[in-house]
């Protein structure tokens, strides 16, 4: 899928975008060669590696990692959501072998959020205050996922429902025709707004469950109050450091990353 029109289109309806193709089997082959080289754990009761805000995270176990940063095949897409001003947020990598048990599903913002006053089965009206966008994550897959085996799931357009996610579709989401787990190839990049209803299906793969998000937001957000640090001895090009930058208000404190 190339055609930026289809992917504005489908990305803006569904809440989500897969880009298959993103990284060629040598690039892919690479990150996994770095993340073997971290000697992690096998995966259990933690299922990510690599975090940060504490430090750079992943980002300083090399290049090949900081490159995904503002890779040419996202910037765009990310353009659509979050305009000409946004930062990187929060990173981390998601690993998990056969048999592994799903997580929950979730939204950070819209009527199913945690904070949301949404009451179930009401139809909810949002406040001028509240965050219903403005986070998107990048999820880099360095293995195959999809039904056969597991990984990324949702429920295609719910960044826009105005109900919370009911208890019935929480239990038991793998019940749940509206739960969708997109195929997503080694090397491809899932995009979702953190407004759409998500989470991880249960790992079925015989191969080990691997992939890299990175979360972005507009300029003048934050998640947190601890930053990403810039990795240690690795050059950044001039738009890639912008990306670590303090949240501010976008064009007057803040530069176009375009």
């Amino acid at each position: 899928m190339s055609d930026l029109q289809t992917q504005q289109y489908l990305f803006d309806v569904q809440g989500y975008l897969v880009i298959e193709d993103v990284l060629d089997s040598d690039e892919v082959a690479e990150l996994n060669q770095r993340i073997d080289d971290q000697e992690l754990p096998i995966p259990g009761k933690v299922q990510r590696f690599g975090s940060a805000p504490d430090g750079a995270g992943f980002l300083q176990w090399g290049k090949s990692f900081c490159n995904l940063l503002d890779h040419p095949k996202i910037m765009e897409v990310l353009r659509f959501r979050l305009g000409d001003c946004f930062r990187l947020d929060r990173i981390y990598g998601m690993y998990m072998r056969e048999g592994m048990p799903r997580g929950g599903l979730h939204a950070d913002y819209g009527a199913s959020s945690p904070t949301s006053n949404a009451k179930e089965g009401e139809y909810y009206a949002f406040r001028d205050t509240e965050i219903t966008n403005g986070f998107v994550v990048v999820t880099w897959n360095l293995a195959d996922t999809g039904p056969e085996y597991g990984g990324f799931c949702c429920i295609s357009g719910s960044h826009k429902s105005n109900y919370r996610l009911p208890r019935e579709i929480a239990a038991a989401p793998e019940q749940s025709s509206c739960v969708t787990i997109p195929n997503a190839p080694a090397g491809s990049a899932i995009l979702f707004s953190e407004a759409l209803t998500h989470g991880t299906a249960a790992w079925n793969g015989k191969h080990q469950r691997r992939s890299l998000l990175y979360k972005y937001c507009v300029s003048h957000m934050a998640w947190t109050s601890r930053r990403v640090a810039q990795p240690e001895g690795i050059e950044l090009t001039e738009r890639q450091q912008i990306l670590f930058r303090e949240p501010a208000d976008p064009y007057r404190h803040f530069p176009s990353l375009f």
